[in-house]
């Protein structure tokens, strides 16, 4: 049970690039918040547009809004398998990958990730893919539990001096945890 109750539809669509300065503004947030929590998973001050524009013309990159078309989360969901971490034996291209998730504070513990991570679990089933993957920083004990909370399976670490980043974990595409069809709909998307 969330402690948290949602009273408002809220609408999975698309980012455009109108959404660009909302969806920096909470990354930047969420990465301020992750660096007071000691937590150095993403660059301080969150990510330049460059980083998060080329998800956008690319189509891959989500947005959840709520009231007056506010974001509340943000997630990119794509086959970009980053081969710092994935190797051709883990067979890349039999999984979609999640990035940039990310939950306003305000929105915190309505259950809004697990949503977002059923939904994009359910875009891996229906584009015939095994699994749902990701990374998350090595030195983050709270967010790897929370991932293995969900069902997700810890692969390996891959420690990197250069990259905050190298846990890797995989789940089964159909795996649900949450309910992604109560807490929000989807704008006509058409699946990753």
């Amino acid at each position: 049970m969330h402690s948290n109750t949602l009273l408002h539809p809220l609408t999975l669509r698309r980012a455009v690039p109108a959404d660009l300065p909302e969806v920096l503004s909470l990354l930047a947030d969420t990465s301020e918040w992750l660096h007071r929590q000691g937590v150095r998973q993403w660059p301080r001050g969150g990510f330049g547009p460059e980083r998060i524009e080329p998800l956008i013309e690319e189509q891959v990159l989500y947005v959840l809004e709520g009231d007056f078309g506010a974001t509340v989360a943000t997630i990119a969901l794509d086959g970009h398998a980053d081969p710092e971490f994935w190797t051709p034996a883990d067979e890349p291209g039999a999984a979609l990958y999640v990035h940039k998730l990310a939950v306003s504070r305000a929105a915190s513990g309505t259950g809004l990730g697990d949503a977002l991570l059923d939904w994009a679990g359910a875009s891996v089933a229906a584009a015939g893919l095994d699994w749902l993957r990701l990374d998350c920083a090595k030195d983050n004990a709270r967010l790897q539990q929370y991932y293995r909370r969900r069902g997700f399976r810890h692969l390996r670490t891959v420690d990197l001096p250069h990259r905050a980043s190298g846990a890797l974990f995989q789940r089964p595409a159909l795996l649900r945890t949450g309910t992604a069809d109560d807490l929000f709909r989807t704008a006509d998307l058409v699946n990753a």
